[in-house]
């Protein structure tokens, strides 16, 4: 039986919602181990959406292991997709919970990651840091939410350590992240002085890498993820039923 496809609306990322789509088809067995997925032009027409947005959907799948390429005929879905993801549903206590989880992942991680960084920095990396920065200031000064501008600061962070497993690691865990900087991203845009604390604690991590000193950007690293954690335990039951909700998409129904 052919599969089909509802089309994508506003809202939340377009690339999310394709890859929520096949993912729910994959975990539903209507798209069977082994099979192969629908053409590309194929989704692009049940989906109305771009090429681009279901390249970045089946490159999250893909990520997820959920599919995998085979050069030269196509994309199929692993023989044995190997985990549930994390689901940031709209109960706002769970969401809650799950986002602060995540923060003290990231705290474990990125920390070590900053100190790398100084240790290993190139001029390049820096500059590339800093403009990582710049495109984030931007995208909010324009109105948008900074959330994939928040999360390629922190990649590039990760890239600095030259550390191919590390850089690994926080790519895998960025399928997850998005969610949750969504929503962290959200509570901080309430107030001036969130949002204020949040470009401080940036600038501090790039400054402490550029100086070389892995103990400043470990610290700063780890503060940055502490007081993320703080904003996060400040917000009022309101913020979670009209925002969390809104903002945190579930990237994989569960199986």
């Amino acid at each position: 039986m052919t599969t089909q496809f509802t089309p994508v609306t506003s809202g939340a990322r377009l690339s999310d919602q394709v890859a929520q789509q096949l993912a729910a088809q994959i975990s539903a067995g209507r798209l069977a181990a082994g099979e192969k997925l629908p053409p590309e032009s194929r989704l692009v027409e049940q989906f109305e959406v771009s090429r681009t947005v279901v390249r970045e959907a089946v490159s999250r799948l893909k990520s997820l292991g959920l599919v995998d390429s085979r050069q030269g005929s196509g994309v199929f879905v692993s023989a044995s997709p190997p985990y549930a993801p994390l689901n940031f549903d709209s109960r706002h206590g769970e969401s809650r919970e799950a986002v602060i989880q995540m923060a003290e992942v990231r705290r474990a991680l990125e920390a070590e990651a900053a100190g790398l960084a100084a240790q290993r920095r190139t001029a390049q990396d820096v500059k590339r840091l800093k403009q990582a920065v710049q495109v984030l200031e931007r995208a909010v000064k324009s109105g948008g939410d900074g959330v994939e501008e928040d999360l390629k600061f922190h990649q590039a962070i990760a890239a600095s350590t030259h550390n191919p497993f590390l850089i690994g690691t926080l790519e895998y865990l960025s399928q997850f992240m998005r969610g949750a900087i969504g929503v962290t991203r959200a509570n901080e845009a309430r107030r001036v002085d969130f949002a204020a604390q949040v470009r401080d604690e940036h600038a501090a991590v790039v400054t402490a890498i550029e100086a070389g000193d892995a103990a400043k950007a470990r610290a700063a690293a780890s503060r940055h993820m502490n007081n993320a954690i703080r904003r996060i335990e400040s917000a009022d039951p309101a913020f979670w039923r009209q925002e969390g909700a809104r903002l945190a998409v579930p990237l994989v129904a569960r199986r």
